[in-house]
C-alpha cells in the first residue's frame, strides 16, 4: 500500500526559512520516490481552524514514507524550520 506524508501548518513565522526548507525537503522527497499531491494552494476551511499551508506527499509504500521522514536528508531540512513553523506532521498508510 502507498504511504502518505500529510503536513498541516498551524503557523509560519518566517517565509524565508520555509523557502530554504522547501529546497532541501524537495531533494529528500525525490530521493525517496515521493510525489507531491498537494503543496499549498487555494483552500476553503469547512470545519476547524484555517491553516496557512497543507502539504500531501505520496510514496510507493508506508515504509518508504517513514524512511523519507527519518532520513538524514529530510532531517537536515526539518532542522531549518525549527522555531519558524508549527505544524501537524504524520505518515498515513493508504487505502
Amino acid at each position: 500500500m502507498k504511504g502518505y506524508v500529510v503536513c498541516v501548518y498551524k503557523s509560519i513565522t518566517n517565509e524565508d526559512k520555509l523557502k530554504e526548507y522547501a529546497v532541501k525537503a524537495r531533494a529528500a522527497v525525490e530521493k525517496y520516490k515521493g510525489k507531491f499531491l498537494i503543496r499549498g494552494g487555494k483552500t476553503t476551511t469547512n470545519e476547524g481552524e484555517a491553516s496557512p499551508r497543507t502539504v500531501v506527499i505520496e510514496f510507493p509504500s508506508y515504509e518508504e514514507a517513514n524512511l523519507f521522514y527519518n532520513s538524514k536528508e529530510y532531517q537536515e531540512a526539518h532542522d531549518i524550520l525549527k522555531g519558524h513553523a508549527v505544524r501537524h506532521h504524520q505518515t498515513v498508510e493508504g487505502a
